[in-house]
């Protein structure tokens, strides 16, 4: 009995994953190159400094999700308009804070990311000390 609920349950929200994806046409700009060489360029490096906020371990430039590729759109519009690319990343990281930005700068929130790496690694090479002291 709990077992035929549970298949019936999941027969039921397996084929919902099917119509997860958007039935939303992508942005025009989303995978289509400016016809400024030197602007696509400049959108290229920014889109490889901006995190995907879906993906979150890839940047909008080589995620396929579809928020990257508005993304992407927004920044070759903007930049294509005109705006530099550090106007276009202040804006996107107003919107959507530090943690879009594959380079976040030192402050009260980040600091830890900053400083635990070096920390680590000295208190390695001291432990690290402390061992090879003890076999010699």
């Amino acid at each position: 009995m709990i077992r035929s609920r549970w298949l019936s349950i999941l027969l039921a929200v397996l084929p919902a994953s099917a119509f997860a994806d958007s039935a939303m046409p992508e942005a025009p700009l989303a995978n289509s190159q400016l016809a400024d060489p030197a602007k696509e360029a400049a959108a290229k490096e920014l889109m490889f400094s901006i995190r995907c906020l879906v993906c979150q371990g890839q940047s909008i430039a080589d995620s396929d999700a579809e928020m990257a590729g508005d993304m992407r759109a927004l920044i070759r519009s903007k930049v294509q308009a005109g705006e530099r690319p550090e106007a276009i990343r202040k804006w996107l990281v107003e919107r959507y804070g530090n943690w879009v930005s594959y380079d976040p700068p030192l402050d009260a929130t980040t600091a830890p990311l900053w400083i635990a790496p070096i920390l680590l690694v000295g208190i390695g090479l001291f432990l690290a000390r402390g061992r090879f002291r003890r076999k010699s």
